[in-house]
């Protein structure tokens, strides 16, 4: 009988919310506590992760040393003294896989050894919840296997998709920053209702609520939302003076316009690393 290949030891590098988020998903997906390692440069925190999930905290080099599979979600501003610890000690039997917002895989290939295959990824923060929505791409020298090897363990904190790093800038501006742009629009009807009489605390019930089932409408139709808007807008009604209102304002522009501003600002982080 053939033995089963060895799961690959997966470190992740920064332990912050995102870290943190996909540590536990890993965990409750079924990888288990010694097949997982991270990196975290405060000690306080490091105790804490360390306590909450029995994953053993390492600095870089020795996690460099040790996985298989490196998963960066530092800061892009802390990317160059990163790269610094991991130049010197990953090969090219290391899957480094970013998770930082507006950094090429171009950045990874050029600071480390010729030939490390390398996958680019933007996620978002419902990986807090399990309903992460992420894009990978492929770097010069990630293959399928690589591509794989990333599906399967973003897949168990949400959904993947792959797409061209060329569209990486534009996905992370859509629903990299997407999250936000639904929390600060629930913000300001949750406004709109203590602003019309209502309680706080019904306000907030009655968005939240409204914001899931439409989101489960989208998903478990399938239709295209101008359908699904269409049929509640009846003629002559309150929902359709509502929608006037909105484009007499502007917000579809001004939505497009944010999310075009996003999208220049991961160019942006991007090219503050570009070579001289």
């Amino acid at each position: 009988m053939t033995e089963a290949k060895a799961r690959p030891t997966v470190a992740v590098l920064g332990a912050g919310k995102i870290g943190e988020a996909l540590l536990s998903g890993l965990l409750h997906g079924g990888r288990r506590a010694d097949e997982l390692l991270f990196t975290e440069r405060y000690p306080e925190r490091s105790a804490e992760l360390t306590g909450t999930y029995g994953i053993r905290s390492t600095d870089v080099p020795t996690a460099a040393k040790i996985a298989d599979v490196l998963i960066v979600a530092v800061k892009p501003q802390d990317i160059e003294p990163l790269l610094d610890e991991l130049a010197p000690v990953v090969d090219t039997d290391t899957l480094v896989v970013s998770l930082c917002a507006g950094l090429p895989t171009a950045l990874f290939e050029r600071r480390l050894a010729a030939g490390v295959p390398v996958v680019r990824v933007m996620p978002n923060t419902p990986m807090l919840v399990g309903e992460a929505m992420s894009a990978i791409s492929p770097g010069k020298h990630a293959g399928a296997e690589h591509l794989a090897i990333v599906e399967e363990l973003l897949g168990m904190v949400g959904k993947v998709v792959r797409v061209p790093e060329s569209q990486q800038d534009a996905v992370t501006a859509l629903s990299g920053s997407g999250p936000a742009y639904f929390f600060f629009l629930v913000e300001a009807m949750i406004d709109a209702g203590i602003l019309l009489g209502l309680p706080r605390a019904v306000a907030e019930k009655l968005i939240i609520q409204s914001a899931v089932g439409a989101a489960a409408m989208l998903v478990e139709t399938g239709e295209h939302p101008v359908i699904l808007r269409e049929a509640v807008t009846s003629p002559a009604g309150t929902t359709i003076m509502a929608i006037r209102e909105l484009e007499r304002h502007g917000v579809r522009a001004a939505l497009i316009a944010a999310i075009e501003a996003a999208r220049d600002r991961s160019r942006e982080l991007g090219q503050a690393h570009e070579p001289g």
